[in-house]
């Protein structure tokens, strides 16, 4: 598939993003492309000129990303992350070798990388329930205030326990390599469609992450009167009241990747990206 529209999302609280973006731009022209950029940060305006795109491109790290996910769904439309952030687990490009490698994007070479993602739908007392859909994770976790809260956790309607914890992470594969595994969880194989349950400092309460099959229902109720929020994807922060009740399952919407690299280089270049190794000399694909 030929790509002929081009959109770019960039981080506009750095600067290099901005400007990365206007050199992309101005190379994309020359190669009669149509292009439109756009701040990450501005959600719906993205969204209105996502008709027709074929290719959307962030510039930034991984948080770039998963707003630009948050402006593609419900539609398709590939993403590929050029890298001006940290570790860049999502990324595809570095900064370096964008302009080079572009050219093959739009002569339509690589494949196809769908990532599952999390729906999450908030019931609270007297307000209208809430749905909202994660790449990365979906976190009940304590306010400002340092004590620990209560929160009864179900799997499919069975009791699973009354963890007292900071908070409880429900991650994607994909976000296995963000908070949760800052939390002790696993890395899960970014394809998978199962999802993590993993407790943020359990206090005699179960320590240990669980592997959620991925047609399970997870029912997180908070039972506490401290404060309490709930994130998506770390940039959709809501607060949380005693009773409010978080329903976590699979979303019907994947977030859809284009790659160049080989399938499979995930796991050779893992551990480059655990020690936060950057640029080509930390890539072994």
């Amino acid at each position: 598939m030929t790509v002929k529209k081009i959109g770019i999302l960039y981080h506009p609280k750095v600067e290099n993003t901005r400007l990365k973006a206007k050199e992309l731009e101005s190379f994309l022209k020359t190669q009669g492309v149509s292009v439109w950029v756009c701040s990450a940060w501005e959600k719906e305006k993205a969204r209105l000129k996502m008709d027709g795109t074929d290719l959307l491109l962030t510039v930034g790290g991984d948080g770039t990303i998963l707003r630009a996910v948050q402006a593609v769904i419900p539609g398709s439309v590939p993403i590929t992350g050029i890298n001006l952030g940290k570790l860049g687990f999502m990324t595809e490009l570095d900064n370096g070798e964008a302009v080079k490698k572009l050219p093959s994007f739009l002569s339509g070479k690589g494949w196809i990388d769908e990532r599952a993602m999390l729906q999450a739908e908030l019931r609270a007392e007297g307000k209208e329930t809430r749905v909202f859909h994660a790449l990365n994770d979906v976190v009940m976790a304590r306010g400002e205030i340092a004590r620990l809260i209560r929160i009864d956790v179900s799997i499919d309607g069975q009791p699973l326990a009354a963890y007292k914890t900071d908070g409880i992470i429900v991650a994607t594969a994909t976000g296995s390599t963000g908070y949760a595994l800052a939390a002790r969880g696993p890395v899960m194989y970014p394809q998978s469609r199962d999802f993590l349950l993993v407790p943020i400092a359990p206090h005699l309460s179960p320590s240990y992450p669980l592997v959620v099959p991925e047609a399970s229902e997870v029912v997180l109720c908070l039972n506490t009167y401290h404060h309490a929020t709930l994130s998506i994807d770390g940039h959709i922060n809501l607060p949380l009241s005693n009773g409010d009740a978080v329903t976590i399952r699979r979303s019907p919407y994947v977030a859809r990747f284009r790659r160049i690299r080989p399938k499979g280089s995930f796991f050779s270049t893992l551990e480059d990206k655990l020690k936060g190794k950057q640029g080509e000399s930390g890539r072994k694909s």
